[in-house]
């Protein structure tokens, strides 16, 4: 495996951008987003990413009837850059690679296919740029957080090792269950939209009470 983890983390925001449509994955930044990369198109997104820059767009699309998913399949306007940080290749030609999210970018518009099988985009860094800075710690309730979150990841049998999610920083803390949580496609992109980091954690504290008001509704209701 080539671990690129140490490198510089600034990286320079491309105009140009190829861009993975995944339904349900959104990449945040600061965040590490691992893939398993199988499909011709993306092997070669990643290849082409590889040689410039090692910048992928991770975004999603606003409707999934099919797979794989179509190349005219909408997406939606917002997504984020990540740079690939560790990349390995299997005896069978598939890719095992993690991204680490730099910057969210607004579509500004989308280039033709043309003679490359993947998507590329002209990115809008320019309403994100607060991504780059140092996370700085929210003005979030970390006990209701945790709360929260610890009844939610049980309730959906989800594993975790708490005593690290404990340890962790808040900014941490939010990043990594934005990501890893299984929200509907909406709240996954509203978490991805949300203008701060105390925005995003009050969302996703909100997220976690009402799953969990749900699922005790629907217990009630079978009792009865």
């Amino acid at each position: 495996m080539t671990d690129f983890s140490d490198e510089a983390s600034l990286p320079h925001l491309p105009p140009l951008l190829p861009i993975f449509p995944l339904d349900g994955a959104v990449l945040l930044p600061h965040g590490h987003l691992p893939l398993h990369v199988f499909e011709h198109r993306y092997r070669a997104m990643v290849e082409a990413a590889l040689g410039l820059g090692r910048m992928i767009g991770m975004i999603q699309p606003r409707q999934v009837e099919t797979h794989p998913i179509p190349d005219d399949a909408p997406i939606f306007e917002v997504g984020c850059a990540g740079r690939i940080v560790s990349f390995s290749e299997t005896d069978d030609g598939r890719f095992l690679i993690t991204l680490k999210g730099i910057c969210r970018f607004r579509v500004a518009d989308e280039l033709p296919l043309g003679d490359q099988p993947f998507r590329r985009v002209h990115p809008d860094f320019s309403p994100y740029l607060i991504d780059l800075e140092t996370a700085a710690e929210p003005s979030l309730d970390r006990a209701r957080l945790l709360a929260a979150a610890k009844a939610y990841l049980q309730a959906k049998s989800i594993a975790c090792e708490w005593s690290a999610v404990e340890a962790a920083s808040i900014p941490a803390i939010v990043t990594s269950l934005a990501m890893i949580c299984p929200f509907e496609t909406g709240e996954k992109q509203a978490l991805l939209e949300s203008r701060s980091l105390t925005d995003q954690g009050n969302m996703l504290i909100s997220l976690f009470e009402m799953a969990l008001i749900e699922n005790e509704s629907g217990v009630t209701g079978l009792l009865h």
